[in-house]
């Protein structure tokens, strides 16, 4: 189900390119259920980026190949814009509630500018749902910037746990791999601030003795497991939610955005390994499309959940109504 609410709009000049920012009200803006549990997804911010974007995101792309996938109008792309967003999802079963990825987080310094030092309202979302106190359980799909940073939060000078009743539960090969990038104080890539991203949304957690490491393909409860989608990171996972016969899957960064659905060869400049980032997606949509799963795509704008269907070779995205 989708709520429309309220929307505002910015813009500003970011090394040349002109980003067109649409941010969408303060609520959480789709739930879905999915036989006994419930999904709520809590927006940090939402935005229209120029299709430029896309062509350094995913190299491999072209403006003709994206305007030929007429699906994609208008809820993804419209008026040489595409949609982004920067989510968390509220998962709840009957004994758990549970956060799958924690956003940007405020007040972080980051190389990119969209992730750097913000102050969001995104706290304040989450409250309308529920308090960060109530929380049984986070899950990172993987550990780049914007999933992990609301894993803090800044008190008085300090990085304390957002959520400090929270088992919050960290792939341990992802774990392992972004540690060596701490204890060798590399910054991989010129986004990702691997060394930084650890010290104050990461190592945090392990020092409250809150973290949880786990295997990919772990069970978190009965109803939610997490599953291998390597390829952008070492030890990246999606999280699938299976309940009295009914099937979602959160994606992660398993794709950015709705035309990867169209060309799933299409990886992005962000991803460790883009050959088996390539074969896992392609796996993924095979194994979902013409079913009635709904997968929630992390960076999807509104409408973000969907299913997929098959399109001669390649599958095309059909948005929830």
């Amino acid at each position: 189900m989708r709520q429309r609410s309220a929307t505002t709009s910015t813009s500003s000049n970011r090394g040349g390119r002109t980003l067109v920012t649409a941010y969408r009200g303060s609520v959480a803006t789709e739930h879905w259920a999915i036989g006994d549990v419930r999904v709520t997804k809590i927006v940090e911010s939402e935005m229209r980026l120029p299709l430029e974007f896309l062509g350094e995101l995913l190299p491999k792309s072209s403006r003709a190949e994206i305007d030929a996938l007429r699906w994609l109008r208008p809820d993804y792309v419209d008026d040489g814009t595409t949609t982004w967003g920067f989510h968390s999802f509220l998962i709840e079963t009957s004994r758990s509630k549970i956060v799958i990825d924690t956003a940007v987080g405020n007040s972080k310094p980051r190389a990119a500018e969209i992730f750097n030092m913000l102050d969001t309202a995104y706290l304040d979302n989450f409250r309308k749902v529920w308090e960060p106190d109530d929380v049984d359980v986070v899950v990172c799909t993987h550990m780049h910037a914007d999933h992990v940073g609301w894993n803090t939060r800044l008190d008085g000078g300090k990085w304390v746990p957002t959520f400090p009743n929270a088992a919050y539960h960290f792939v341990q090969t992802e774990y392992d791999y972004w540690k060596s990038v701490a204890d060798l104080t590399e910054t991989v890539g010129p986004v990702v601030d691997g060394a930084t991203i650890f010290a104050d949304s990461v190592q945090p957690i392990v020092e409250a003795g809150l973290a949880n490491f786990i295997a990919p393909g772990a069970a978190i409860t009965p109803e939610i497991s997490v599953v291998p989608s390597h390829g952008h990171t070492p030890g990246h996972v999606s999280v699938l939610i299976q309940s009295k016969g009914q099937t979602a899957v959160i994606t992660g960064d398993l794709m950015h955005n709705p035309c990867q659905i169209g060309h799933p060869d299409w990886s992005s400049t962000y991803d460790s390994h883009p050959d088996e980032a390539a074969v896992t997606r392609r796996a993924f949509l095979e194994r979902f499309a013409d079913t009635a799963a709904i997968v929630i795509g992390t960076h999807f704008g509104t409408p973000t959940g969907a299913h997929v269907r098959r399109d001669g070779s390649s599958f095309r995205l059909v948005p929830l109504q």
